[in-house]
């Protein structure tokens, strides 16, 4: 026994080091799928395989259509995660129409349609991508998975790509919804964080609606997105534009859902959408179209919340920010972009000018012919470098190897046709570039405004504005609901709810979503959610849809004084399930006469006393006083009730105010009786 615990011990790899082992490799998988997968870069706006697929791009781009099956190929020689991956981000990005231009069918974002197969669909850069994009000189690059290539790490995009576009993913532990943005305004910002100015940005999404940013947070918080729906007539009404994150099959989905719970009523719905968004709906007798409209935004898809959450990669880490932040830091990164790219531009205009220089000094001077009569190569080189320092004043730098071998390479038909005039119009013609680049470096803000205006320029009419910015008031779900449930309440069993049945008098109609007020005899009351079958007991006086503008007339006798008091009050505010009192608990206590809204009036006849000089009165409640639920009330008399005759023919209800039968007649009380 214990010689095979002691080679348990040392086969079994110690507890700790498991613990790190697994530590380690869950490290490193969240950290490559964080980086490498899910969450795009703040520079480029892309997530690695959309770089892949950018970069792949570009390497075949020759201006014609490529067949999606062949970039897919040639992207899978830098990404190493398989093709359908691919196809679905470069489907994804094209769908998106800023990067890449389409050929065939790719799919419909509105109806949620799949592409055609790799084989049968092409594509190409757009004119924008190839404008913003690519810049070679203001790349690094990093070996492919296999090392046979070399890959981007992040793209010198000079767009704001990452809110254009907007992205969605899901890393280990963390996940982003980044919204998209309209391409014009989002460079306007830029120009006005150049300019020190204000600015607000806002979503804008390629499938259009309405769009309430009350509760927006500069890339985080919640929006509210709704169809934009349009009544036709009475009876037809057509949606036009979808929610971001719906297509026309779920939206019309939630719709027969809605039918099928009961929720709505329409007698057909048909959806016709091809290149626009048009679903027809058809409503039935007894049903018109601007209730329909709040229901639908109410019941179904027609109205979504969403959340963004804004998390990208900035400095290799993953980092939740705002949609200030990345412009900021976009604005920032165009401005040194563009200033790298006029000082590589400055420097390469002035080698070009010293190269002209030393070409116009090497033939006008006709230094060539001191080279005759040298017999090494050796020797024509010095004697060329000598030449020329008489005329180093002239030139822009010190004189190397590479230019003297450079002016040796001159071929004699070339020098027996120099134009000197030529010559001099190109030499002043690069300095004037060079000057031009000179002064755009001494304003960098006012080059990059205009670089951002020619954008504007070119761009700005071919992405407007989809989705409008609005504010709208929540839907009331109880206002809206078609009360299609009979809630019923059986006296004698004690039980309330849509199935117990009742008496048509003791029954009212509801929806699931209205809540309900039950006032017992002994002046307790509280509010409750409708259910099926509940029990609530044999002494109830009311029972109905609790109501803002239900006004009640009591009249209830104090147990303690005996004697009876008059009271009006509307609707009281409740906690649901609470319990609650309109007069306090007391023994002999009870709820004598209710009635429901203005104009009730009841007689009522006090027990009989020698000298009284009358025995009755007409209570008219309107004459009263609206108070609140709790409040006393005032005294009907002096003396015990012995009566109350209800005068209802004279009494004004509420309209579709159902409420259950107080008897009419109170018994006389026990010392009335005895007398």
């Amino acid at each position: 026994m214990n010689t095979e615990n002691n080679i348990e011990d040392k086969v079994a790899p110690p507890v700790g080091d498991l613990h790190r082992l697994f530590d380690q490799n869950f490290l490193e998988y969240t950290s490559y799928v964080v980086k490498e997968r899910a969450i795009p870069h703040i520079g480029d706006g892309l997530k690695p395989v959309q770089r892949r697929i950018m970069q792949t791009l570009s390497n075949m781009d020759d201006g014609r259509f490529n067949k999606v099956a062949n970039v897919v190929g040639e992207t899978m020689k830098l990404h190493p995660h398989g093709d359908a991956s691919i196809f679905a981000a470069l489907v994804n990005l094209a769908n998106k129409e800023y990067l890449i231009e389409r050929q065939g069918n790719y799919g419909n974002i509105f109806t949620g349609d799949s592409a055609s197969a790799a084989r049968y669909i092409e594509c190409r850069l757009s004119p924008l991508a190839r404008e913003v994009m690519f810049d070679k000189d203001l790349t690094e690059y990093a070996d492919s998975y296999d090392g046979r290539m070399q890959e981007p790490l992040v793209l010198p995009a000079k767009i704001p790509l990452l809110l254009m576009q907007g992205a969605d993913g899901i890393a280990v532990g963390m996940a982003t919804k980044i919204m998209p943005h309209n391409f014009a305004e989002l460079l306007t910002a830029q120009k006005c964080i150049l300019k020190d100015e204000p600015f607000e940005i806002y979503p804008d999404f390629f499938k259009g609606g309405l769009l309430d940013v009350s509760h927006y947070e500069k890339g985080n918080g919640r929006l509210k997105c709704r169809a934009r729906i349009a009544k036709v007539d009475e009876k037809t009404i057509v949606i036009r534009e979808i929610p971001y994150t719906t297509t026309t099959l779920s939206l019309v989905e939630s719709i027969e859902k809605a039918v099928r719970q009961g929720k709505l009523r329409i007698s057909a719905i048909n959806d016709y959408t091809a290149e626009d968004v048009e679903i027809e709906i058809k409503l039935p007798r007894g049903i018109y179209a601007a209730d329909t409209i709040r229901a639908l935004y109410a019941f179904t898809d027609c109205e979504v919340a969403i959340s963004p959450n804004f998390t990208v990669i900035r400095d290799d880490t993953p980092v939740v920010i705002s949609v200030d932040d990345v412009l900021h830091y976009n604005t920032e990164k165009l401005l040194a972009d563009l200033e790298r790219d006029l000082r590589l531009e400055l420097g390469r205009l002035r080698e070009k000018l010293h190269a002209h220089l030393l070409e116009q000094i090497f033939i006008e001077e006709r230094l060539y012919k001191q080279i005759e009569e040298c017999e090494t190569y050796e020797l024509v080189l010095s004697t060329i470098d000598e030449a020329l320092l008489p005329f180093a004043h002239s030139l822009l730098r010190t004189v190397s190897r590479e230019d003297i071998e450079r002016l040796l390479e001159i071929k004699i038909k070339r020098i027996s046709r120099y134009d000197i005039g030529k010559k001099a119009r190109e030499i002043q013609e690069v300095e004037r570039k060079a000057r031009e680049v000179e002064k755009h470096l001494r304003n960098m803000v006012k080059y990059t405004l205009a670089f951002l205006d020619n954008l504007l320029k070119k761009y700005a009419s071919k992405y407007q504005r989809r989705t409008e910015i609005t504010t709208f008031s929540e839907v009331e779900v109880r206002k809206v609901a078609i009360s299609n449930l009979t809630c019923g309440y059986d006296r004698q069993s004690g039980f309330l709810g849509y199935q117990v049945k009742a008496l048509p008098e003791n029954s009212f109609s509801c929806s699931e979503y209205d809540r309900i007020i039950l006032i017992f005899k002994d002046g307790s009351y509280k509010v409750i959610n409708g259910g099926d079958k509940l029990f609530v007991g044999s002494d109830l006086v009311y029972w109905g849809k609790a109501q803002n503008d239900l006004l009640f007339n009591v009249i209830y006798r104090d147990g303690q004084a005996k004697i009876s008091y008059v009271k009006r009050f509307m609707m009281p505010k409740f906690i649901l399930e609470k319990e609650y009192r309109l007069f306090p608990e007391n023994k002999n206590s009870r709820v004598q006469y209710l009635a429901i809204g203005v104009g009730a009036r009841a007689r009522v006849y006090f027990v009989p006393a020698k000298r009284a000089a009358a025995n009755s009165v007409e209570i008219i409640f309107n004459e009263f006083l609206i108070k609140g639920a709790a409040a006393k009330g005032k005294r009907v008399g002096t003396r015990g009730l012995r009566r109350i005759v209800p005068l209802a023919d004279k009494a004004i209800c509420l309209e579709d105010t159902p409420q259950g039968m107080l008897p009419g007649l109170e018994s006389a009380d026990d010392e009335g009786a005895g007398k």
